[in-house]
């Protein structure tokens, strides 16, 4: 859990896109919907981690995650995992939405979801299942 939430850290702290060239963007900003969000994605990564494991869910090169493998997953369970990435996808969505618009920025909404995405894809785990940059999906 420590890991996961150093990484989170991290993503939030050394984020520089190109379209934010000329005024870096403070990704240390927050606001209590942010701050909420955060709080969001780090509970949740324990139960999506052993997902990620089984390779029944990658990350996306725009910075959300997505069922690969629906047939990894139980029957039972499958519901309940859409259910999750639909609601750690809305969450995703909306920290990037909501980090540019409280750097006055709502311009650079598509640039920090792509940045998102990379640094993500760059701190994941080896052997979770990733999309790159030409959208092939792979082992990292």
């Amino acid at each position: 859990m420590n890991k996961i939430l150093f990484v989170i850290g991290l993503v939030f702290y050394s984020i520089y896109t190109p379209a934010m060239a000329q005024t870096e963007a403070n990704l240390g900003i927050d606001s209590p919907s942010i701050a909420v969000i955060k709080k969001s994605l780090a509970t949740r990564m324990p139960i999506l981690k052993p997902l990620f494991e089984s390779h029944s869910i990658g990350l996306t090169r725009d910075g959300l995650i997505q069922i690969m493998k629906p047939d990894n997953i139980h029957p039972t369970e499958r519901r309940n995992v859409e259910m999750l990435v639909d609601d750690d996808n809305k969450d995703r969505a909306t920290l990037y939405r909501e980090i540019a618009r409280a750097n006055g920025r709502p311009d650079w909404e598509a640039d920090l979801k792509r940045t998102f995405g990379e640094r993500w894809i760059n701190r994941a785990p080896t052997g979770w299942m990733i999309e790159d940059a030409a959208g092939v999906w792979k082992k990292k």
